[in-house]
């Protein structure tokens, strides 16, 4: 008789008069299923949610490290970067004029427009205002002559040397339908950089 033949014939309500290797057999099976099943049930269940939470966890540090690696890589870029931004940033802090210098420059700018033929009807510096690192100088500006002549003077504006900007520009006929005389009102924005004791203050 062959094993299958043996299986076959055993009796499941009797197990107790089967032959020993048989019995042996069920006995080891019946164990490891049990223990099989206490392990998923006490250790894999309860340890389930805390894989999860790690696999999250690498996940996060994954792309974190990603991310950093990405960053690393480009620091040299970077640091160039930072470095032209600095060398820009102090060429155009240098065009900023220091407080001593601020009066010079308002002269520079009535003197571009009486130096471009224009007839000056207003020039009045108005009250500083402090931004971060620098001060903004508003200066309200009316000037009477020709269209040319308004041209040579914003065209002298932007040759100075240091940083002149023009807002709120109107050009009107001096009379009325006269366009060859014109006048323009204009605010002439110039900036300062703050000293040391004035920032913050």
């Amino acid at each position: 008789m062959n094993i299958i033949e043996e299986l076959q014939s055993l009796d499941t309500s009797d197990p107790g008069r089967w032959p020993l290797p048989f019995r042996v057999a069920a006995v080891a099976i019946t164990f490891v299923a049990v223990v099989a099943f206490g392990v998923y049930m006490f250790v894999v269940k309860t340890e389930m949610p805390l894989l999860d939470r790690a696999e999250r966890e690498e996940q996060e540090l994954r792309a974190t490290f990603e991310q950093k690696q990405r960053k690393a890589a480009n620091f040299d870029a970077y640091k160039t970067q930072l470095a032209e931004i600095e060398r820009s940033f102090g060429t155009m802090l240098r065009q900023l004029p220091g407080k001593t210098e601020v009066p010079n420059l308002l002269v520079d700018i009535s003197q571009t427009g009486l130096g471009a033929g224009l007839e000056e009807k207003l020039f009045q510096p108005m009250g500083e205002i402090q931004k971060d690192f620098y001060a903004e100088l508003p200066i309200r500006i009316r000037l009477n002559g020709s269209y040319h002549e308004l041209g040579q003077f914003v065209s002298g504006i932007a040759a100075l040397p240091r940083i002149v900007t023009l807002h709120d520009i109107t050009i009107t006929p001096s009379e009325q339908n006269a366009w060859e005389n014109l006048t323009l009102d204009v605010t002439a924005k110039t900036y300062r950089y703050l000293e040391e004791d004035e920032v913050g203050g």
